[in-house]
């Protein structure tokens, strides 16, 4: 992989090409532009003054600090406001990669829909995936020379509350030719079985015609829904390999692919629910996965085991 595959997978790169074929019908979605060329993401989103029970540094008045001020960024707020209310009052935010979608989890809806610029906020500053975007995303790139991205975009897409999950494809591209696809989520089965192969060919016409030699890489995956007028809709590119999954494929097996114009595209779904692959990390922090030693869990459960030594050892100190 090289960064000049990984900057093309940005959407303000392959927005203005294939934002016809976008879920939005009613027109494009906004893409701000960075006008300080700096990281936006404030690190608090509420007053701390507001709490009741502030820490406070030990030591004369003169030599306590005092506690700094969470950043605001007024203009950058309203614009984002602007944007909401112009897509309906509920979007769908990602950065120039990744959606924050491993910090769903936080949110009061257990899903990305964002309604007000502090819940786009808590939603980039709780992933994973958008730490990765903003300082690893080239790290797996053999011609790396570059720690993190010049300029940073915030896209916000119009929430669709009615998009069904099981309808949505990540496509594998190699050599320029459609080798592999794998449904990305599952919610109910019973459709996508019946139509499986009408779905196969929607997607294998789309990518002729639409796709292939329009995306400048060689190597690389895109992702797609299927409405239920059965047409295909551009939902994001990613690159081949490294932090992109694979969902229901191996990278070892997809690398194994032999690209042939007669080869027949590997389209995998999931058909019963024991099917489902585990651990594919878009839902949790990585904290929340990682057991092994050193890791949050493993300081965790040395702690509660200390807890309850102590308590056995010594009852009385807690009477």
């Amino acid at each position: 992989m090289k960064e000049e595959e990984v900057n093309r997978c940005q959407i303000q790169e392959w927005y203005p090409k294939f934002k016809p074929y976008l879920l939005d019908d009613s027109g494009p979605f906004l893409l701000p532009l960075s006008v300080s060329n700096e990281d936006a993401l404030p690190n608090r989103i509420h007053n701390p003054y507001e709490e009741e029970d502030l820490q406070v540094s030990e030591g004369s008045g003169d030599e306590a600090e005092e506690p700094s001020l969470p950043p605001i960024f007024p203009e950058l707020e309203l614009q984002v406001k602007e944007s909401i209310e112009s897509l309906g009052g509920a979007v769908f935010p990602k950065m120039n990669w990744s959606a924050p979608k491993d910090s769903a989890w936080i949110s009061t809806t257990g899903t990305l829909k964002c309604t007000t610029f502090s819940e786009i906020a808590l939603l980039f500053k709780a992933s994973d995936s958008l730490v990765h975007d903003l300082l690893h995303a080239y790290d797996s790139c053999n011609d790396k020379s570059l720690s993190r991205p010049k300029n940073f975009f915030l896209a916000l897409r119009k929430w669709y509350p009615s998009l069904r999950p099981e309808m949505e494809f990540r496509c594998f591209v190699k050599g320029n030719q459609l080798v592999g696809i794998s449904q990305r989520e599952v919610t109910t089965l019973y459709p996508i079985i019946e139509k499986k192969n009408d779905i196969l060919l929607l997607i294998q016409e789309f990518f002729d015609n639409h796709v292939r030699g329009r995306f400048e890489s060689e190597n690389y995956t895109f992702d797609v829904y299927i409405t239920k007028g059965e047409r295909v809709k551009v939902v994001d590119f990613n690159p081949w390999g490294a932090f992109t999954l694979p969902l229901l494929f191996t990278w070892d097996e997809l690398e194994q692919i032999l690209v042939s114009e007669e080869d027949e595209v590997e389209f995998r779904i999931v058909e019963h629910q024991c099917a489902v692959r585990p651990g594919l990390k878009t839902a949790v922090p990585y904290d929340y996965l990682n057991c092994g030693p050193g890791s949050g869990w493993d300081q965790f459960m040395r702690n509660a085991n200390a807890e309850l030594q102590r308590q056995t050892e010594f009852p009385e100190a807690d009477v």
